[in-house]
């Protein structure tokens, strides 16, 4: 099967590449649209750096490029012309309102709260976001103590080895933040596995992110306590940034998505709505 495909849409036509995660791939797929002679290049980066040679290539043909999800390093912002995607740094700030007023909610103030983190990718956009946004707002609360973080790359296979390593370490854990949903699914099996609970009846607090559809599933099973969301709807507001382009008219540089947060006493009730 070919990576690249396109199809007609609300009259655009549409070409995409799939890069396959590899960083490589999105600078051939950039420098092919550049060829085609495209009138917008739209990139959702595997990673931040590494972007000036082939934006600026683009930048000479004339070609906006609007980055989607991520955000990028370079040294001139001027070679791209939107950025749409979550506020991390928000998201990082979301969870930890969650958590004093649920705290508050259980009168658990006066309580020492011990956390540990699974990170997502380091030096990733939504890791960075939400790892700083949560040690922000930490300092507003002296009585929380952050006992250890260690990435778990994102995924389940690892977050669950890392859980299991901070089980072994620590035996007064509170509370998981889990910086998405797949590190927390893996959390939860470690935790299971060790004989302890999680979730609003269990032990252990599980604070996550991305809120997808499983998500919603582990807090109705009662093992999660909220999902914080990423939205990945981008193409709604592109859409929104290229008619708005054609017209002739400007758009804002940074362009954040809507998100919430959603508690394990609403899943039952959101799962239904959600599009993802």
């Amino acid at each position: 099967m070919p990576s690249e495909c396109c199809r007609i849409s609300n009259r655009y036509k549409l070409i995409f590449d799939d890069a396959q995660q590899k960083q490589e791939n999105q600078l051939k797929a950039v420098r092919n649209f550049i060829q085609q002679d495209v009138d917008y290049i739209v990139i959702a980066p595997v990673t931040e750096t590494g972007w000036d040679t082939v934006l600026q290539e683009a930048k000479d043909a004339g070609i906006p490029v609007i980055i989607v999800d991520r955000m990028i390093d370079v040294s001139d912002d001027s070679l791209y012309t939107a950025w749409v995607g979550s506020n991390f740094l928000q998201e990082g700030y979301d969870a930890v309102a969650w958590l004093d007023k649920y705290l508050k909610n259980n009168n658990r103030t006066d309580d020492d709260i011990n956390i540990v983190t699974l990170q997502g990718t380091i030096g990733s956009s939504a890791q960075i976001g939400r790892t700083d946004g949560v040690e922000e707002k930490m300092k507003d609360h002296p009585k929380w103590k952050m006992l250890e973080r260690q990435t778990g790359e994102f995924t389940q296979a690892k977050g669950q080895e890392v859980m299991e390593s901070f089980l072994k370490t620590y035996n007064d854990i509170d509370v998981v933040i889990a910086e998405n949903d797949n590190m927390a699914f893996g959390a939860i099996d470690a935790i299971k596995a060790a004989g302890k609970t999680c979730g609003p009846k269990g032990d252990i607090i599980i604070i996550s992110f991305d809120a997808v559809a499983a998500a919603f599933d582990s807090m109705i099973a009662g093992d999660m306590n909220v999902s914080v969301e990423c939205n990945p709807l981008h193409g709604p507001r592109v859409a929104e940034i290229i008619q708005k382009l054609e017209k002739g008219g400007s758009v804002d540089k940074i362009a954040y998505v809507k998100e919430g947060v959603y508690p394990a006493d609403t899943a039952a009730q959101e799962k239904p709505k959600r599009a993802y």
